[in-house]
């Protein structure tokens, strides 16, 4: 039992560490730089990605019987989802839909009137 709790508090930090170092590795993005701003955002899903390793690993490592407190970890992960979500859709928006020209009407000559001289 005091195995699986150290083992458990191990994870913990280790999860704790990351999610804290992850945005100091993570240089400011330059405003005129979109392709920087770009690389700094994917480095960020990447390390959400780590984090998520980390607490899946965690979790399946987490004792099964229930304590007075406890880390909810199906929350964090709906959480870092909804990270990764909104970063991906920053970097990937979703086209918009095409939309449905109106018709052409094909007819671009026009008869003179003789009288008028148009």
């Amino acid at each position: 039992m005091a195995q699986s709790c150290t083992s458990a508090a191990s994870w913990r930090r280790t999860l704790a560490a990351a999610l804290l170092a992850g945005p100091l590795l993570a240089q400011p993005a330059v405003a005129d730089d979109g392709s920087r701003e770009r690389e700094h955002l994917a480095a960020v899903v990447r390390q959400i990605d780590l984090i998520d390793r980390l607490a899946r690993q965690s979790a399946a490592a987490s004792p099964r019987t229930r304590s007075r407190y406890h880390f909810d970890y199906r929350r964090f992960n709906a959480d870092l989802q909804r990270l990764r979500h909104g970063v991906n859709d920053y970097l990937a928006p979703p086209r918009a839909q095409p939309r449905d020209p109106s018709a052409l009407t094909g007819d671009y000559s026009r008869e003179a009137r003789p009288e008028t001289g148009q």
